[in-house]
């Protein structure tokens, strides 16, 4: 599948539904970013922002990465109505073919699904060598399916499957976390379903 289809895809379905006004952040990152202190971050497949937001209104200064124009342009117009330009860089980017260039304090990847071939591992992997030491990686990917996804087939490797994937050093890059927790999560016409959330953090050592 080429970029071009790719970001097609993503392209329609941003394209399709009203761009909110102030997207919510995913609260494992508000979990696991509370008490650290603000430094730079990297946002992989950020969608329309809101943790990318929710970072630099927390004093981090953000890339923000998707292989769609439509959210790194949503994105970057909710930047600049909020008073966060300076704060949040986004960028295209198709993760199968270029990595964001930069050091980071924090990397985070939510739900970094998609119906298109991408070694997840190896951009994970180039994920981990970005971070300074003393940075975090976080994975959030789903445990389970919710019923409007497209995934009802899929098997969803635990953080540990996650972990083993990428192949890091343990020495230089332990894990700090690796959870199953449970949500309510929302879907298409305000459908609720309770889901498994599968939550790794690895943090560079030094």
């Amino acid at each position: 599948m080429s970029t071009t289809e790719a970001a097609a895809f993503w392209n329609g379905l941003y394209a399709d539904r009203p761009a909110p006004a102030d997207p919510q952040p995913n609260a494992m990152l508000t979990e696991t970013v509370a008490g650290l202190p603000p430094g730079t971050a990297l946002d992989l497949g950020c969608g329309e922002g809101g943790d990318a937001l929710w970072l630099a209104r927390q004093g981090w200064q953000v890339t923000a990465v998707d292989v769609s124009a439509v959210a790194v342009e949503r994105l970057a117009g909710l930047a600049a109505s909020h008073g966060l330009a300076g704060r949040v860089a986004a960028e295209r980017h198709d993760l199968r073919e270029t990595f964001p260039g930069g050091a980071f304090d924090l990397v985070c990847a939510h739900y970094l699904h998609t119906p298109f071939d991408l070694d997840k591992a190896a951009v994970l992997r180039a994920a981990a060598h970005a971070l300074r030491p003393g940075g975090r990686l976080l994975v959030v990917d789903h445990g389970s399916a919710a019923p409007w996804s497209w995934e009802q087939d899929a098997r969803f490797p635990s953080p540990r499957e996650v972990a083993a994937g990428i192949a890091l050093d343990a020495g230089t890059w332990p894990v700090e976390r690796a959870a199953a927790p449970r949500r309510t999560a929302t879907g298409p016409g305000g459908r609720t379903a309770e889901v498994t959330d599968h939550v790794l953090v690895i943090r560079r050592a030094g």
